[in-house]
């Protein structure tokens, strides 16, 4: 699959994702928080799969000389 998740976008999935995470295992917010690998995931594989479908990306442009 092509790269369709960019820098500050992948930095951010993988914080929440992290987040998510951490509250679900201290038991702060339920087995909801769990849904924080998919956040994770997609921030450390740079493929959002909801993206592909959407057409959008936020990787920034390359430009060939």
């Amino acid at each position: 699959m092509k790269t369709n998740v960019g820098g500050i976008d992948k930095i951010l999935r993988i914080v929440i994702g992290i987040v998510l995470i951490a509250l679900a295992a201290l038991g702060v917010v339920g087995v909801w928080g769990w849904i924080g690998v998919v956040p994770l995931v997609t921030g450390l594989l740079g493929v959002c799969p909801a993206y592909s479908l959407l057409g959008a990306s936020t990787c920034p442009v390359r430009k060939d000389a």
